[in-house]
């Protein structure tokens, strides 16, 4: 019987661990290497809001989003646009059903993105700061 509690309590700690790291990565926008727009908090609340779609630089912005199941995209929502997963979710379904607005295209995971933006000099989107490579330029957002 005290083995399965320590069992218990090993599983619960190691869980609660992760769950503590992973709570801890920061997310950072990532541009192509090739863009030299300003971007700040405010700019890119507007660009993944739909209230803009353009860069400092007058080039067209294009955001990428990641698919809601994603802790990176909880961070970013929550720490960069101010808003749950479930708000933003609501305020697209909102646009979209005015017909205002197209939500963001979404990629299943930072190595998805950072493909996106690669290959596209006017895509922005966000990743895990430990999930940056050269292929893309890491813009730190807070």
């Amino acid at each position: 019987m005290h083995i399965k509690t320590f069992y218990k309590s090993v599983i619960a700690t190691t869980l609660g661990c992760s769950i503590a790291f992973s709570s801890l990565a920061e997310v950072v926008l990532v541009v192509h290497p090739s863009n030299d727009a300003a971007l700040d908090k405010k700019t890119v609340q507007r660009i993944f809001l739909g209230k803009s779609n353009k860069f400092s630089n007058g080039k067209e912005a294009i955001p990428i989003n990641q698919v809601p199941s994603s802790a990176t995209r909880g961070s970013f929502d929550s720490d960069t646009l101010g808003r749950s997963s479930s708000q933003v979710s609501a305020y697209w379904s909102k646009l979209v059903f005015t017909g205002k607005g197209i939500p963001p295209k979404e990629v299943d995971n930072d190595a998805a993105v950072i493909a996106v933006i690669a290959d596209n000099q006017n895509a922005v989107g966000y990743v895990d700061s430990g999930a940056v490579t050269g292929a893309v330029k890491a813009i730190p957002l807070n």
